[in-house]
């Protein structure tokens, strides 16, 4: 489930693909007349209106891509990369420009999102930038025709995934896991020497290095940035430790003391993903009497009522419509991709797409009818009302308040989908009376609570690589150090001497920031708790829906609207009334599986 963003997202899209030839130095005669704040301004102008124009020429080539994968597709979305790409790292290299310059604070800010936005900044170096590119290819291209063979097959990462998920022998399931762990040995000395270049791109920006910089986009000095999540880590741990002391525990009894001990950390392939970043493909291992807590058949209700993928969007759009938003226009309905179709090859991968930049939103999804898609399409859904809403904003202005809010809206929408809501919307007759709410709180919490360390430790690992504290030869051990001090976790087996176990997790090859996903699963219970007590919510929290609220929709619009504008805090504020990043509602929102767990645990040794 993502967003795509043409360049505007904080220059989303070089966050994915940031590579490309660096910037000519100034000429002489720039060089010799000193810029003023003036030409700052003037400079600004020009690069979003520039910034504004490309991104809508490359959303409509990537959209036709998406949806027509061939090889001249392909081939047309990589050249418009390249020259979207060129023109971020020409711009970004021109702010240099204008560092000893007295600006207003909002034209530094955005000269400071422009510089900020690369991902991997090139050296003003051809032949350096040239490499650069080269090993980006070839880094994609290891992990996205990475093979397993296995049993007589050759098997994608879909179909180990499958194994993984599913699969109860444990045999299996490290055939799984090792051989797809295998296809990231070839990256690490190409990832090593990218490490070095991005690292001389960076200093020439004026970061430390490109951790420096990822953590520099957040309106913060990038060590308080660090400290700060740190301290959101802090307060969410017990809830992790617990649910990880409930699982080993539960997996010690199905396994077997041999595979699973009930002290340690537990092995990382046994968890249902190949990441072990989320869990809940393992319910029915950690809870067998998950069906007795009385929980709604979602999927079942859907079919039982006849939705199809259409109807399940537009009850989601019909969510945030009762909060006061405008409906979706027309061509969002002719313009998405709602199903797979039969006839040719698409990206299936959910995702909001913002076309223009102003309202031609769309989301391409290969839906099915069951509970899992229609949360998710409520959760895509609160992307393209966020584009929406903030669609007036300045060009480098267009995006989420951090990269951590745009991903949290939909999924605050989400945690609304209660008995309540099902019934308001037709799905169930009659709100049961009383449930044990256990069995679905711990369903949610294998997902969003097992993904908080994992969400935390992936860009922990690289801003260690980048600051050069761990080096190419010490990359494995250091991922596993950190897997296993943050989440519990081992290698299921040794690994070789030339492993690069962290290449298997496609946003370390991909180059793509993960800090906005820990965030994200603060943020969005941080949401909901601030929109539940606005609405006047006295109950359990997991209890509230803020379905029909237009009071609370209001505020809300009211911060999406600012988009980019202000500093994350002062958008956090304008909805929860705090500045500060909180688990405190997350604490809130699972606090009787916490007290569950904490009985279930009470005669166990807990902690590896």
């Amino acid at each position: 489930m993502a967003q795509f963003k043409s360049g505007l997202s904080t220059i989303a899209l070089m966050s994915a693909m940031a590579l490309g030839l660096a910037a000519c130095g100034d000429t002489t005669t720039e060089k010799e007349k000193a810029p003023t704040a003036e030409d700052a301004a003037a400079f600004m102008a020009d690069a979003e209106k520039q910034l504004f124009d490309e991104s809508v020429s490359l959303s409509r080539k990537a959209w036709v891509q998406a949806n027509f994968i061939t090889v001249d597709t392909n081939a047309i979305v990589a050249e418009a990369d390249e020259a979207f790409t060129l023109l971020g790292v020409k711009l970004a290299n021109e702010t240099k420009r204008f560092e000893n310059v007295e600006l207003p604070a909002e034209l530094r800010r955005k000269m400071n999102i422009l510089k900020g936005g690369l991902t991997l900044p090139a050296p003003d170096d051809a032949a350096k930038t040239a490499e650069l590119a080269k090993i980006k290819a070839n880094l994609d291209a290891t992990y996205g025709t990475g093979k397993v063979e296995m049993e007589g097959q050759t098997l994608s990462l879909g179909g180990v995934s499958d194994i993984i998920a599913s699969d109860r022998t444990p045999e299996r399931l490290l055939a799984a896991w090792d051989g797809w762990h295998k296809i990231s040995k070839p990256m690490k000395s190409d990832y090593a020497r990218m490490v070095d270049i991005a690292n001389e791109g960076a200093r020439e920006l004026g970061y430390k290095d490109v951790g420096a910089m990822w953590r520099s986009g957040y309106d913060m000095d990038p060590d308080e940035f660090a400290t700060m999540v740190d301290g959101l880590w802090a307060e969410v741990k017990p809830l992790y430790d617990a649910l990880h002391c409930q699982v080993r525990a539960k997996l010690s009894d199905f396994y077997g003391d041999r595979v699973v001990s009930d002290t340690g950390p537990i092995p990382a392939h046994l968890l249902g993903n190949m990441w072990a970043q989320e869990w809940g493909n393992i319910n029915d291992v950690v809870q067998p009497d998950a069906a007795a807590g009385g929980s709604l058949d979602v999927t079942s209700l859907l079919v039982e009522k006849g939705y199809d993928a259409k109807k399940m969007v537009k009850t989601a759009e019909g969510f945030f419509t009762s909060l006061g938003f405008e409906p979706l226009p027309d061509t969002f309905w002719d313009r998405s991709l709602f199903v797979k179709p039969a006839d040719r090859e698409v990206q299936c991968h959910a995702s909001a797409w913002d076309i223009d930049n102003k309202d031609d939103v769309r989301i391409k999804m290969c839906t099915k009818v069951n509970a899992e898609d229609f949360v998710t399409v409520h959760h895509e859904l609160g992307h393209n009302f966020y584009q929406r809403a903030y669609k007036n904003q300045d060009t480098l202005h267009l995006n989420g308040a951090n990269d951590g809010f745009h991903e949290a809206i939909g999924d605050m929408v989400a945690l609304s989908m209660t008995p309540d809501y099902l019934k308001q919307i037709g799905l169930i007759d009659e709100v049961p009376e009383s449930t044990d709410p256990v069995p679905a709180l711990m369903r949610q919490a294998l997902d969003k609570v097992a993904f908080l360390p994992f969400g935390l430790m992936v860009d922990k690992w690289r801003w260690q690589v980048f600051s050069g504290e761990v080096t190419p030869d010490q990359y494995n051990d250091a991922w596993w150090k950190l897997r296993e001090e943050y989440q519990g976790l081992k290698a299921p087996n040794d690994r070789p001497a030339d492993a690069f176990d962290p290449g298997a997790k496609y946003h370390i090859p991909g180059n793509t920031p993960y800090m906005r996903y820990f965030l994200a699963r603060i943020l969005q219970f941080q949401f909901y708790k601030a929109a539940c007590d606005q609405a006047g919510w006295t109950g359990p929290l997991y209890q509230c829906s803020i379905y029909g609220n237009k009071e609370v929709g209001e505020k809300f619009k009211a911060m999406m609207e600012m988009g980019a504008s202000k500093p994350w805090p002062d958008a956090l504020e304008a909805f929860t009334g705090s500045r500060e990043m909180s688990g405190e509602a997350i604490i809130a929102y699972f606090e009787p599986l916490k007290a569950w767990l904490d009985e279930q645990n009470k005669d166990r040794t807990c902690g590896w």
